[in-house]
This record gives C-alpha cells, sequence and structure tokens, in this order.
C-alpha cells in the first residue's frame, strides 16, 4: 500500500511539473542612451525563436517579461537599434556598432558565441540580467 501511494504521489507531481508555466524577468543594463529599441528575441533549446519583441528604453536599459514558459532550457539575445533601422548595424571588420548581448552575459569575440552558452534552465520563476556590450 505504502508503495502505491508513493507511486502516485510521484506521478501527481510529475504531471503537475510537466505542465507548470514560469515566468521569466529579463532586465538589460548598460545601454549608453535611450535612443532607439531594443529588440529581444526568446529562443528555445533547438534554437527556435519563440518570442520576439522590439521594445522601448528606458533608464538606459528596459525589463522585458517572458510569461506561461513550460520547464526547460532557453536562451535570450538582444541588441539596441539606436538608429531604428531593425538591423544590428555593424563596421567594415563585421564588429557591432550598436549594444547587444547575450543570457548567461557571454561574450562574442571575433564571432557570436556557441549557443550552447547562452542557454539556461527554467524551472522556476527567474530573473536574469544581461549587460550590454559595445
Amino acid at each position: 500500500m505504502k508503495r502505491l501511494l508513493l507511486t502516485l504521489n510521484i506521478i501527481i507531481f510529475a504531471t503537475c511539473y510537466a505542465f507548470s508555466q514560469f515566468t521569466l524577468r529579463t532586465d538589460i543594463k548598460g545601454l549608453r542612451n535611450n535612443k532607439g529599441k531594443i529588440m529581444i528575441q526568446l529562443y528555445d533549446e533547438s534554437q527556435k525563436v519563440l518570442v520576439q519583441n522590439i521594445e522601448d528604453i528606458t533608464d538606459d536599459g528596459g525589463t522585458f517579461f517572458f510569461r506561461d514558459l513550460k520547464p526547460g532550457k532557453y536562451a535570450i539575445r538582444f541588441y539596441h537599434d539606436e538608429n531604428m533601422n531593425r538591423v544590428l548595424d555593424t563596421n567594415l571588420v563585421g564588429k557591432p556598432t550598436e549594444g547587444y548581448g547575450f543570457s548567461n552575459n557571454v561574450t562574442a569575440r571575433f564571432s557570436m558565441p556557441l549557443f550552447n552558452k547562452w542557454l539556461f534552465d527554467l524551472n522556476e520563476n527567474k530573473t536574469i540580467t544581461i549587460n550590454t556590450v559595445y
């Protein structure tokens, strides 16, 4: 009987967890000004874009909420579209001239960082902070 109750409890807990939905708060910090917009993308672990938003800037940054997310691995990237042309502008050698950032504050050296470096686990409501790189 104890084994049956334990098994039922595990099944109920697993089912509740599988259908849980969480909120991810993302704080973008360190923009050099309040010009333009922030373009932000949320990815699932298969590199599929789940959400793409263009948002206003306040106090040299922004706060974004992604709601109703299932437990799993996610990744975020953003850029500061200062001139509002909907493109991350670069110089002649390809280095971005507008601010950008990735979840886990992964930095790019000579190319975009590996996707698996931006991934993070979401298994509860969570707040992450991403610092802008120029």
